[in-house]
Order: C-alpha cells, then sequence, then structure tokens
C-alpha cells in the first residue's frame, strides 16, 4: 500500500467565494466610497502635518455582535461630529482575533461563536456591516491579519493595524505594502522597538510576494510599498511606554532610522496593564504631553464598548450581555465620551501650530 505524501493533516477543503463575486454582491455604495476617502485622506493629512488633529481608533476589542457594533457606530459618529475640529474618530471593527494557543478567531472565521467556522458567511456579514458604518458617516480600522481577507473587506477600510504578534512576520510586512490605507505597526510583545522599526522600513519598500487577486487566482502579488506607515505603541513585557521618556526615545529610534516621526499610543494592552479602567488616564497623559508641547504624537488607540469588562462564549449565546467584549475589557460608552470630550476641551485651539 503507497503511503500518501502530501495533505495528511488536512481533513477537508472548501472553495470560498472570490472577493470579486463578493464585491459584486454587496458593491461599495457612492456614501460608504465618501466615507472612505474622507477617513484616508484625513489620516495622510495629519501623518504629512497637513492636518493639525489627533486621530483615535476607538470602538470595542472585537466585534461579535453587529446589532451592537451599529449601535455603538451611531453612538460615536455623533461624537465624532461633536469634536472633529480638534479629533478624527475612527471606529475600531476588529474581525479577526491573533491567539496566543487557542480561542474565538473573530467574526470572520467563526460568526456564529460556536466553532463552526462558517468563513464564507462572516465574509458576507463582515463586509455588510462595514458598509453600513461606512454610510452612517464613520471611518473605520481594523487589524490586518490574514493576508488573503484584505483583498475582501480593505475597500471598505480607511486605517489598519498590524499587531505586536505579527508584525516582524515578513508576509504581513509585503501584504503591508500593497494596502491601500495607512497602516501602524505595533512594538513587539516584549516591549522592543527594533521589529517595528524594521518594519516600517520594509513596508515602504516594493516587494513581490505570493498571493490572490481579484478572482481568486494565486498570483504575483507586486507593490508599490506603503508611504504612510507609522508605529503604535502599546508597551510590552508587563511594562507601559507611553510616558515621555519612553516617547522621547521612540523619536530618537525613528529619526537615526530615517523614518517620520509619528507615533501612535495604544492606551490598553501594556499601557493599561490589561486594564480597562486605566485607559482615560493615559489618553490624560498622552493629552497632557502634547499640550506641553509634543508634536509627535498623532493619534490614540482606545478600547471601548457599550458597556465595561469582558465576558466568556457561553453555550448559548442567547445568554451574552448586550455589548460586552468577549475578547480584552474595554471602557464603557459613558466613560468613553467623557475621555474624549474632556481631551477635546483641552486641545481645542492648541494643536494649530502642528501644521507645516
Amino acid at each position: 500500500m503507497t503511503r500518501a505524501i502530501e495533505n495528511i493533516n488536512v481533513d477537508s477543503q472548501e472553495i470560498l467565494i472570490s472577493p470579486k463575486a463578493l464585491k459584486e454582491k454587496i458593491q461599495i455604495s457612492d456614501a460608504a466610497r465618501k466615507t472612505v476617502n474622507t477617513g484616508r485622506a484625513a489620516i495622510e493629512n495629519i501623518l504629512d502635518r497637513k492636518d493639525h488633529r489627533i486621530f483615535i481608533v476607538v470602538g470595542p476589542c472585537s466585534i461579535h455582535d453587529t446589532d451592537a457594533a451599529i449601535d455603538y457606530a451611531n453612538r460615536l459618529k455623533a461624537l465624532a461630529d461633536d469634536v472633529s475640529d480638534t479629533l478624527c474618530l475612527v471606529m475600531r471593527v476588529y474581525f479577526e482575533k491573533p491567539r496566543t494557543t487557542t480561542g474565538w478567531k473573530g467574526l470572520i472565521n467563526d460568526p456564529h461563536l460556536n466553532d463552526s467556522f462558517k468563513i464564507t458567511e462572516g465574509l458576507h456579514v463582515g463586509r455588510k456591516l462595514l458598509m453600513e458604518i461606512a454610510e452612517i458617516g464613520l471611518p473605520t480600522a481594523t487589524e490586518a491579519l490574514d493576508p488573503i481577507s484584505p483583498q475582501y473587506m480593505h475597500d471598505l477600510i480607511t486605517w489598519a493595524a498590524i499587531g505586536a504578534r505579527t508584525t516582524e512576520s515578513q508576509t504581513h510586512r509585503e501584504m503591508a505594502s500593497g494596502l491601500s490605507s495607512a497602516v501602524g505597526f505595533k512594538n513587539g510583545t516584549d516591549g522592543g522597538l527594533s521589529v517595528a522599526i524594521n518594519a516600517l522600513k520594509s513596508v515602504a519598500s516594493p516587494h513581490r510576494f505570493l498571493g490572490v487577486n481579484a478572482e481568486g487566482n494565486v498570483s504575483v502579488i507586486t507593490t508599490a510599498g506603503n508611504s504612510y506607515s507609522h508605529v503604535v505603541l502599546r508597551g510590552g513585557d508587563g511594562k507601559p511606554n507611553y510616558d515621555s521618556v519612553s516617547i522621547a526615545m521612540t523619536e530618537e529610534n525613528l529619526r537615526s532610522s530615517g523614518i517620520a516621526e509619528n507615533i501612535m499610543v495604544d492606551c490598553s494592552h501594556a499601557n493599561s496593564n490589561k486594564n480597562h479602567e486605566l485607559q482615560p488616564l493615559v489618553v490624560e497623559n498622552v493629552t497632557n504631553q502634547i499640550l506641553e508641547g509634543n508634536k509627535s504624537i498623532i493619534g490614540l488607540m482606545i478600547e471601548s464598548n457599550i458597556n465595561a469588562g469582558n465576558q466568556n462564549i457561553t453555550s448559548d449565546i442567547k445568554d451574552l450581555k448586550y455589548g460586552v467584549s468577549i475578547t480584552d475589557s474595554c471602557m464603557d460608552w459613558s466613560t468613553t465620551e467623557i475621555t474624549i470630550k474632556k481631551m477635546h476641551k483641552k486641545l481645542k485651539n492648541s494643536l494649530f501650530d502642528r501644521k507645516v
């Protein structure tokens, strides 16, 4: 008997809908296209210092309930309009979750939260949600985790992140070099900057790599390089790195590497010791640094939901609490609104000298 030599550990293979076919089924509307274009231009202008504002990526750690996501988006849109002269708000809409070992991988992989992995359905749900949020007039942000999924979604995305676990990945650097939006690279999980600095150098350059095209065919992808990449400080190894000394050291590292001094601060993760209640203190500290003359901090990231904390997935998802994260803990809407309005009040009329 001849022993098999390929696909030994593969149980099944399912052909997915192509990116082109999904986009034809859920076509981007004129209103959504305008939101994406306006949001991308705003972030690029902030990075280029043509826009004096600070941009804030704020929203749930991950999306698992689309109704709650739309509820949150409507609240955030009203707040975004109120603070738009000083702050540019972008909704965090994360569909894919990197796992240290195992666990729920996100709405695209497992939309029913029961390990059924209806990925085709997840792609439809995710694209429809992004469309609805963009039609509200709110730009969206996500983590680019799977190298294929941007072909399905990225025309509806304003800003993307590469997470701490994947910043060192050559695959993700190559992918990011071809993304149509600005992209933030987080520092490593150990808090070190070197992998992020190397990533920023890499992503600004052209690349050639294997990927899929709009028809879903395996292709050689050639990119031009992404000139709107920047670092995201999220702390690491149990220590924060948003303080003024850490910011100054990051500035020096970027400067000596010939990279624009654009720094975003993630107020969650190690910067708040994974305690959602400490995020407002991080926002306040960073706001004070800006007031004191810092010009390198261009953005913040905040994990926020309708209600505070987090919860475990239950056997019956109907038992889940509304608007509560099933991944990392988030601060509630009331605290989010107070924190952002306080930042707006402090910085209003104080940022115009940041323009070049």
